[in-house]
């Protein structure tokens, strides 16, 4: 591989994932010059810092506003982080944007899976259990665990796709966001506010 490629190739990655130039360096090294490969070693690492952040404290961070074209909807979201000095940074300022513009667009109930009420899911299963009536008995849980999953896809926010990038879903964003920044970073909650609906 040529240093005009080599450098390309880091440009790209960079480009892509939002990763550090070091970091996608080592990346493309151990991937052997496969940009595929180099961008799963770099999302799996930054599961790894999130995971490692996971129990700090995040008393610092801001409310975001999003108001769609005409005043119709409206989004405030709280995205907490662990100092004051990331709740300023460019990306953080950006992620806050785009995920109250997220919520405006795609409708979700619950930010992530573990604050879903276990009487929701109930109720769900119930409705798909009865279309799934006269399928093999054996298939029927099957069936409805995936119609669940896909439920989960629509309503919650870390699930949902991104939708100015729908190869990634948001969890994918905060998990970057939390590897590039260093910090701890949580959506918080949020309130969606559309005239003419509860």
């Amino acid at each position: 591989m040529t240093v005009k490629e080599n450098v390309d190739q880091v440009r790209d990655l960079r480009n892509e994932t939002g990763a550090g130039i070091m970091d996608c360096k080592r990346a493309l090294v151990e991937a052997n010059g496969n940009l595929q490969t180099a961008k799963d070693l770099l999302r799996k690492r930054g599961f790894e810092i999130a995971r490692k952040k996971s129990g700090r404290d995040v008393k610092e961070g801001q409310i975001f506003s999003y108001i769609h074209l005409g005043g119709k909807i409206g989004v405030l979201v709280e995205v907490n982080c662990e100092t004051d000095f990331v709740a300023r940074n460019s990306e953080f300022q950006q992620f806050g944007r785009d995920v109250a513009m997220q919520i405006a667009a795609a409708h979700p109930f619950f930010v992530s899976r573990e604050e879903v009420d276990p009487q929701w899911v109930e109720s769900e299963k119930e409705v798909f259990r009865s279309q799934v009536k006269g399928k093999p008995a054996k298939i029927q849980d099957q069936i409805v665990q995936g119609k669940l999953e896909k439920r989960f896809e629509e309503v919650c926010l870390l699930d949902q796709k991104f939708i100015k990038d729908e190869d990634q879903k948001v969890q994918d964003l905060l998990t970057n966001l939390i590897s590039k920044l260093g910090e701890r970073v949580v959506i918080k909650r949020f309130r969606r506010f559309e005239i003419g609906r509860e």
